[in-house]
């Protein structure tokens, strides 16, 4: 193949390539385990993946979302940091290496990645996949063995990912995992599933990084207590992921896309220059004629709502009618001139 950037479709024709003539019914009944696994309550002692029809089941079940949210965490965390650019990254209980592709593609292949993991099919499938991929940089992936859990030691790297692996530890080896992370790298970027039980994971996951030295860099504007009450709400967000025809065979599904909701934190040192968005649009805008109504997370730790209209608003107007759900706000390239926002009585 010619080199490309390890993008979505990349991504799905690769997968297409190598799960061809993979038994329906095999795929199927791996899939239905894995599901069980992924919403159940219980950590696990061993790898979820045991051979290789499980993680071709994996791989066409989770990969392109977890790579649509890995990404779109990642592009919250550029948004922030804009000169910084990693040159070496580690990839925790990457099984297949979802989250390397979505760093290869962020930064257009500049990091050497390592893909960690306790599963060696799925590191053999990652490999397989990396070498369908077209990309030098996922083509020199490191793909390494090892236990994820409390012993696990982790080589000095600028960028850490950990994403949907929190919920198959215990809590002594999430807060080890997390310590190590923080210890390790100059960014950590972690990502679980957009449930109630996965932004408590990541809200303790974030005040560990906090407690170590780290500030947020997204999605929160600040480094402060997250204003959402406990029990009442979660912060979390969606990636939209296009079905192959092969994704939608697995996955039993009709329509070309999902929606994948996660929750994530990215947090850097202060080696890092990076500047929190403003506001975070925390729900998707209600559009209503002649006004856009944003429900925000904003500085200093606390949830606001905002009417931008067109009639007091004009290009600030504009641009709410195209932010979207998780973008920073105001967009960057608008900004806030003096007298254009909505003034606090109209928050």
């Amino acid at each position: 193949m010619n080199s490309t950037l390890p993008t979505a479709e990349a991504l799905r024709g690769a997968l297409a390539g190598l799960l061809d003539g993979l038994p329906p019914k095999q795929a199927a009944q791996a899939v239905e385990r894995l599901i069980a696994n992924y919403r159940g309550t219980t950590p696990t002692g061993a790898p979820v993946l045991r051979d290789r029809s499980d993680v071709a089941a994996y791989a066409a079940y989770r990969m392109p979302a977890t790579f649509e949210a890995v990404r779109s965490a990642l592009a919250a965390l550029r948004d922030a940091a804009p000169e910084w650019t990693p040159a070496t990254h580690t990839d925790i209980g990457g099984g297949t290496g979802a989250a390397t592709w979505a760093v290869a593609e962020a930064w257009q292949e500049k990091a050497a990645s390592t893909v960690v993991d306790w599963a060696e099919p799925a590191l053999a499938l990652g490999r397989e996949l990396a070498e369908l991929s077209g990309s030098p940089a996922l083509r020199a992936a490191a793909w390494q063995r090892s236990r994820i859990g409390s012993a696990l030691r982790i080589e000095s790297s600028d960028l850490v990912t950990v994403s949907y692996v929190l919920k198959e530890l215990t809590p002594a080896d999430r807060a080890s995992l997390v310590t190590e992370a923080a210890r390790a790298a100059q960014a950590v970027v972690i990502v679980e599933p957009g449930t109630p039980d996965g932004y408590l994971r990541v809200i303790e996951a974030r005040q560990q990084l906090i407690d170590a030295g780290l500030s947020v860099a997204a999605p929160c504007p600040h480094s402060g207590a997250c204003p959402i009450e406990p029990g009442t709400d979660w912060c979390h967000f969606s990636a939209r992921v296009s079905r192959s025809s092969l994704h939608r065979q697995v996955k039993g599904g009709s329509l070309p896309y999902e929606d994948e909701k996660f929750s994530y934190v990215a947090a850097v040192r202060d080696g890092v220059d990076a500047d929190p968005a403003a506001n975070r649009v925390i729900r998707r805008p209600q559009i209503r004629k002649g006004m856009v109504l944003l429900e925000l997370c904003a500085k200093p730790e606390e949830l606001t709502r905002e009417t931008v209209t067109k009639k007091r608003h004009g290009d600030l107007y504009r641009a709410a009618r195209d932010v979207d759900w998780g973008d920073a706000w105001p967009p960057p390239e608008v900004g806030r001139q003096k007298g254009s926002g909505p003034s606090a009585a109209e928050r």
